[in-house]
C-alpha cells in the first residue's frame, strides 16, 4: 500500500497539532530545503554530491549512526562541503517503540560517530528527524527535554517505494511551495534513484525562484515570526 495520497492530507492537520516540530519555513520567501534521509550510502551518497556540487546546492542529510560508521570518510566529505547534518537514530527504528532510554542512547551513539567522523560537536547536530515520520507526544517532550529539534517535512515523494524517477519529481513539483522541507532518500531504500531525481529536480526549481537553504536557516525564519 502506497500511502503518498496520504502525505499532503495529514500535513495541514499535524503541523498545528505539534507546533514545537518544524515543519516548514516562511510562507513568504522562496526560500526551501532538499532533505535527505537513511544515509551515508557509500554507492548513492557519492553520486548525489557530485550533483548537489554542479549546482552548489547545500542539502540536509539525516543520518542514521550505523551508516556513518561504516561510512566515517564518506560522512567527512559530506560535512566538509557544507552541507547540514542531523539525525535519524542510530538503526532505522521507530522512536514509538523505543524506550526513553533507548531512544536517548540511539541518539547519543549517533551524536557520537559523527563527531568521531566529521568533529562536530554533539551541540552543532541536534536536528531529529524519526524514522518513518512516527512520533508521539512523549517522544517529542523527551527530545524537547534532551535539548534536541524535531525536524519533519512538507513533500514526501515517496521514492524508497521507487515510483518511477518521473512519478517522484513530478510529485515533489506538485506540491513544493515557499518554505517547504522536501524529504528524499540516499539510503538502501530509494537512493538508487535519488542522483538521477535530484538532477532533474533542481535547476527546474531554480528555475521557478526558489532557493536552498538549511535546516537550521528555516528554524531562525519561525523565530522572527
Amino acid at each position: 500500500m502506497q500511502l503518498y495520497p496520504l502525505f499532503p492530507v495529514l500535513h495541514p492537520i499535524l503541523k498545528p497539532t505539534f507546533p514545537t516540530c518544524l515543519w516548514g519555513g516562511d510562507c513568504n520567501s522562496k526560500a526551501i530545503a532538499l532533505s535527505f534521509d537513511d544515509g551515508p550510502h557509500p554507492q548513492h551518497t557519492p553520486k548525489l554530491l557530485k550533483v548537489l556540487d554542479r549546482y552548489q546546492i547545500t542539502a540536509n542529510f539525516f543520518w542514521l549512526g550505523a551508516c556513518v560508521n561504516r561510512s566515517p570518510s564518506l560522512a567527512k566529505e559530506v560535512c566538509a562541503r557544507g552541507h547540514w547534518i542531523g539525525l535519524h537514530g542510530y538503526y532505522h527504528h521507530n522512536f514509538p517503540l523505543l524506550s526513553p532510554s533507548e531512544l536517548r542512547d540511539s541518539l547519543e551513539r549517533t551524536q557520537a560517530v559523527i563527531y568521531d567522523a566529521c568533529e562536530l560537536q554533539p551541540e552543532q547536530v541536534r536536528d531529529v528527524r524519526p524514522p518513518n515520520g512516527l512520533f508521539t507526544p512523549l517522544t517529542l517532550n523527551l527530545l524537547q527535554q534532551w535539548n534536541y529539534r524535531s525536524v519533519m517535512w512538507s513533500v514526501v515523494p515517496e521514492d524508497w517505494v521507487r515510483p518511477g524517477i518521473t512519478t517522484v519529481v513530478q510529485r515533489v513539483l506538485q506540491h513544493v511551495k515557499n518554505g517547504s522541507i522536501i524529504v528524499l532518500h540516499d539510503g538502501a531504500c530509494g537512493g538508487e534513484d535519488v542522483a538521477e531525481i535530484t538532477n532533474i529536480l533542481i535547476p527546474q526549481l531554480l528555475q521557478q525562484g526558489y532557493h536552498f537553504v538549511t535546516i537550521d536557516t528555516l528554524w531562525q525564519q519561525t523565530l522572527k515570526r
